[in-house]
Protein backbone atom coordinates (compact mmCIF):
# COMPACT_ATOMS: atom_id res chain seq x y z
CA UNK A 1 0.00 0.00 0.00
CA UNK A 2 1.71 3.59 -1.01
CA UNK A 3 2.16 6.44 1.58
CA UNK A 4 0.39 9.48 0.71
CA UNK A 5 2.92 12.03 0.01
CA UNK A 6 2.66 15.50 2.25
CA UNK A 7 4.23 18.53 1.28
CA UNK A 8 5.17 18.84 5.10
CA UNK A 9 6.21 23.04 3.83
CA UNK A 10 2.93 23.79 2.82
CA UNK A 11 1.20 22.17 5.72
CA UNK A 12 3.54 23.77 8.24
CA UNK A 13 4.16 26.97 6.63
CA UNK A 14 2.60 30.29 8.49
CA UNK A 15 1.64 32.15 4.98
CA UNK A 16 -1.43 32.66 3.75
CA UNK A 17 -2.22 34.57 0.89
CA UNK A 18 -5.37 36.81 0.25
CA UNK A 19 -6.27 37.63 -3.04
CA UNK A 20 -8.15 40.60 -2.99
CA UNK A 21 -9.34 40.87 -6.44
CA UNK A 22 -11.80 37.83 -5.23
CA UNK A 23 -13.26 40.81 -3.24
CA UNK A 24 -14.63 42.56 -6.73
CA UNK A 25 -17.94 42.88 -8.06
CA UNK A 26 -17.78 42.42 -11.68
CA UNK A 27 -21.20 44.86 -11.88
CA UNK A 28 -20.20 47.86 -14.51
CA UNK A 29 -20.19 50.92 -13.11
CA UNK A 30 -21.10 53.85 -15.09
CA UNK A 31 -20.29 57.44 -14.21
CA UNK A 32 -22.61 60.70 -14.83
CA UNK A 33 -21.90 64.26 -14.36
CA UNK A 34 -25.03 66.16 -13.96
CA UNK A 35 -22.90 69.20 -15.26
CA UNK A 36 -25.34 68.62 -18.43
CA UNK A 37 -28.61 69.35 -16.54
CA UNK A 38 -27.35 72.60 -14.87
CA UNK A 39 -27.84 76.46 -17.09
CA UNK A 40 -24.47 77.10 -18.30
CA UNK A 41 -22.71 73.52 -16.53
CA UNK A 42 -22.99 75.86 -13.42
CA UNK A 43 -26.31 76.78 -12.24
CA UNK A 44 -28.95 74.87 -11.40
CA UNK A 45 -32.50 75.96 -12.28
CA UNK A 46 -34.78 74.19 -10.71
CA UNK A 47 -37.85 73.61 -13.22
CA UNK A 48 -35.57 72.97 -16.04
CA UNK A 49 -33.32 70.43 -14.40
CA UNK A 50 -36.59 68.49 -13.27
CA UNK A 51 -37.53 68.51 -16.88
CA UNK A 52 -34.45 67.41 -17.58
CA UNK A 53 -34.12 64.42 -15.76
CA UNK A 54 -37.55 63.48 -16.98
CA UNK A 55 -36.85 63.53 -20.00
CA UNK A 56 -33.19 61.60 -19.66
CA UNK A 57 -32.78 57.96 -20.62
CA UNK A 58 -32.25 56.51 -17.10
CA UNK A 59 -32.64 53.16 -18.71
CA UNK A 60 -29.05 52.66 -19.90
CA UNK A 61 -27.59 52.29 -16.13
CA UNK A 62 -30.25 49.28 -16.16
CA UNK A 63 -28.24 46.42 -13.34
CA UNK A 64 -25.43 48.79 -13.56
CA UNK A 65 -23.74 50.96 -10.44
CA UNK A 66 -24.16 54.51 -11.28
CA UNK A 67 -21.63 56.97 -9.94
CA UNK A 68 -22.98 60.49 -9.98
CA UNK A 69 -20.54 63.93 -9.81
CA UNK A 70 -20.35 67.06 -10.94
CA UNK A 71 -17.60 68.35 -12.47
CA UNK A 72 -18.03 72.15 -12.59
CA UNK A 73 -17.40 74.22 -9.76
CA UNK A 74 -21.38 74.56 -9.13
CA UNK A 75 -23.08 74.17 -5.89
CA UNK A 76 -25.60 71.48 -5.95
CA UNK A 77 -28.21 71.67 -3.10
CA UNK A 78 -28.74 68.36 -1.47
CA UNK A 79 -32.22 67.91 -2.81
CA UNK A 80 -30.89 67.82 -6.49
CA UNK A 81 -29.35 64.31 -5.90
CA UNK A 82 -32.28 62.99 -4.14
CA UNK A 83 -34.25 63.87 -7.31
CA UNK A 84 -31.38 62.14 -9.57
CA UNK A 85 -31.51 59.36 -7.42
CA UNK A 86 -34.98 58.70 -7.56
CA UNK A 87 -34.95 58.80 -11.27
CA UNK A 88 -31.98 56.72 -11.66
CA UNK A 89 -32.95 53.98 -9.15
CA UNK A 90 -35.35 52.41 -11.55
CA UNK A 91 -32.66 50.93 -13.44
CA UNK A 92 -29.47 51.34 -11.91
CA UNK A 93 -28.37 48.54 -9.03
CA UNK A 94 -27.34 51.27 -6.81
CA UNK A 95 -26.60 55.36 -7.12
CA UNK A 96 -23.56 56.84 -5.60
CA UNK A 97 -22.80 60.40 -5.07
CA UNK A 98 -18.82 60.72 -6.61
CA UNK A 99 -16.56 59.45 -9.24
CA UNK A 100 -16.17 55.98 -10.28
CA UNK A 101 -13.30 55.36 -8.26
CA UNK A 102 -14.39 56.48 -5.08
CA UNK A 103 -17.50 54.05 -5.89
CA UNK A 104 -14.91 51.22 -6.90
CA UNK A 105 -13.24 51.73 -3.22
CA UNK A 106 -16.37 51.76 -1.42
CA UNK A 107 -17.90 48.16 -2.90
CA UNK A 108 -14.58 46.59 -1.83
CA UNK A 109 -14.55 48.39 1.43
CA UNK A 110 -18.28 46.80 1.74
CA UNK A 111 -16.89 43.53 1.15
CA UNK A 112 -13.83 43.36 3.14
CA UNK A 113 -15.96 44.92 6.34
CA UNK A 114 -17.48 41.11 6.32
CA UNK A 115 -14.29 39.32 6.20
CA UNK A 116 -13.34 38.18 9.86
CA UNK A 117 -9.79 39.36 10.31
CA UNK A 118 -8.61 37.18 13.48
CA UNK A 119 -8.41 34.34 10.64
CA UNK A 120 -5.63 35.81 10.36
CA UNK A 121 -3.84 35.84 13.80
CA UNK A 122 -0.15 35.42 14.11
CA UNK A 123 0.20 34.49 10.55
CA UNK A 124 2.48 35.38 7.99
CA UNK A 125 0.16 37.21 5.55
CA UNK A 126 0.57 37.78 1.75
CA UNK A 127 -1.23 40.30 -0.13
CA UNK A 128 -0.97 38.81 -3.59
CA UNK A 129 0.17 41.65 -6.16
CA UNK A 130 -0.53 41.32 -10.31
CA UNK A 131 -3.92 39.67 -11.31
CA UNK A 132 -6.66 40.29 -14.43
CA UNK A 133 -8.41 42.86 -12.32
CA UNK A 134 -7.55 46.13 -10.68
CA UNK A 135 -7.29 46.52 -6.83
CA UNK A 136 -7.15 50.05 -6.00
CA UNK A 137 -4.18 51.02 -4.01
CA UNK A 138 -6.38 52.37 -1.61
CA UNK A 139 -7.71 49.10 -0.50
CA UNK A 140 -4.42 47.59 -0.09
CA UNK A 141 -3.75 50.37 2.75
CA UNK A 142 -7.31 49.24 4.02
CA UNK A 143 -6.74 45.60 4.26
CA UNK A 144 -3.17 45.98 5.74
CA UNK A 145 -4.81 48.69 8.47
CA UNK A 146 -6.90 46.20 9.67
CA UNK A 147 -4.20 42.80 8.77
CA UNK A 148 -2.01 44.90 11.33
CA UNK A 149 -4.08 44.17 14.44
CA UNK A 150 -3.56 40.42 13.84
CA UNK A 151 -0.62 39.44 11.27
CA UNK A 152 2.76 39.01 12.45
CA UNK A 153 3.94 40.00 9.32
CA UNK A 154 2.62 41.40 5.83
CA UNK A 155 4.09 41.30 2.44
CA UNK A 156 3.32 41.86 -0.92
CA UNK A 157 3.57 40.45 -4.07
CA UNK A 158 3.40 36.68 -5.29
CA UNK A 159 4.95 33.54 -2.42
CA UNK A 160 8.18 33.27 -4.49
CA UNK A 161 8.77 36.90 -4.99
CA UNK A 162 7.42 39.32 -1.83
CA UNK A 163 8.30 42.36 -0.56
CA UNK A 164 8.15 42.79 2.94
CA UNK A 165 6.17 45.66 4.37
CA UNK A 166 5.53 45.19 7.98
CA UNK A 167 6.23 42.79 11.30
CA UNK A 168 5.07 42.78 14.60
Amino acid sequence: MAEEIVNKIQQNTKLVTIDLQKFHDDTPIEELDIKQFLFQELLLKEKDFRQQLKDFDWSQFEGKYLAVHCSTDAIIAPWAWMLITSHASEFAKEVYKGRKDAFQYELYKRALEQKDWSEYQDKFVLLKGCGDVHVPDSIYLYATNKLMKHAKKIMYGEACSNVPVWRK
